[in-house]
């Protein structure tokens, strides 16, 4: 029975850890258009690289629901 609850709490650190990572990208991606809007200088190529945390974010918070569904469905 441990081992649902770990499993269960897994796909809530991965769930979290998405979001967390999808903020951050969010905020790349608001940093990386706003130059470009306002005729600035374009940031450099690790700004851009940053905005695709938004993108594995999601995938990440994804599997968690994933995890989280099959648990739940492993404990009927």
């Amino acid at each position: 029975m441990s081992t649902k609850t770990s499993e269960t709490s897994a796909g809530d650190r991965l769930v979290r850890i998405g979001a967390v990572l999808f903020g951050i990208g969010a905020i790349g991606t608001l940093a990386t258009v706003i130059p470009l809007f306002t005729g600035a200088d374009p940031l450099p190529t690790a700004a851009y690289l940053i905005s695709m945390l938004m993108g594995v974010g999601f995938a990440v918070a994804l599997v968690g629901l994933l995890a989280q569904a099959r648990s739940a469905r492993s404990a009927e």
